[in-house]
């Protein structure tokens, strides 16, 4: 009678503690829903600004590398910001990666694939760096042809996605973006904006899409990681 009273207890307390459990899961998920409006906005406005920020930082220091090897070439009248760069060049950069940034996380969430290769800021510092190693390489190194150094940009630029992302949706958006990337610098150069000195690529240097591909997926990887910072719970499951 004793051992079916104690046994009769101790479901009584396991129910007690699956549902005080479940009540407790059905609150923490429930909570950061109370004030959502407040919370999306303000996470969506520090991570854009953030990423804008590390875009502006980004284009101005890569940019400064193209012309100073007089690879990009701007009209004097337009250089009127620093590190000689014109002035709508940053900004542009920094929206395209805050969009980019922001876009990597909201497509993860609509594919339900959360994105967990690689989830630490040490991994994104890294890809970062490699970002900046192939812009260093298209400005810095002399290759035989164009040819040969289009070709190694972009075994460089998918060597950083499969390092670094390894998503079927990285790697399309980054074609995508890549793609629309260079037909908007095809118009700007064509429309006398700029211009890049050897053009082998209609008006454009062959391996600009490489570094349109790159700068995505590192901006996306960033944009992950912030996503995950600001809420957790989006890739928890």
């Amino acid at each position: 009678m004793s051992l079916t009273l104690t046994a009769m207890s101790g479901r009584a307390v396991t129910g007690d503690q699956q549902q005080w459990s479940r009540s407790g899961e059905m609150q923490h998920s429930r909570g950061p829903y109370i004030s959502v409006i407040t919370n999306r906005t303000t996470n969506l406005l520090i991570r854009g600004a953030m990423l804008f920020s590390v875009g502006v930082f980004l284009a101005l220091v890569l940019n400064l590398l193209q012309v100073q090897r007089n690879i990009t070439l701007f009209p004097p009248d337009v250089i009127t910001s620093i590190f000689s760069s014109a002035w709508w060049v940053p900004l542009c950069c920094g929206t395209a990666a805050a969009m980019i940034g922001l876009l990597y996380p909201c497509i993860d969430s609509r594919l339900g694939e959360p994105h967990k290769f690689k989830r630490e800021w040490s991994s994104v510092m890294r890809c970062v760096a490699v970002f900046v190693g192939i812009n260093h390489a298209s400005a810095k190194v002399d290759f035989a042809n164009n040819v040969q150094l289009s070709l190694t940009l972009a075994a460089l630029s998918i060597g950083l996605w499969w390092t670094f992302d390894r998503s079927r949706s990285g790697f399309g958006l980054g074609i995508c973006i890549a793609f629309l990337g260079t037909l908007v610098t095809q118009l700007l150069v064509y429309n006398g904006v700029f211009q890049y000195t050897s053009p082998d690529f209609l008006y454009i240097r062959s391996w600009l899409p490489c570094i349109f591909f790159a700068g995505v997926i590192t901006m996306g990887n960033i944009g992950r990681q912030l996503a995950l910072r600001c809420k957790p719970s989006a890739f928890s499951q």
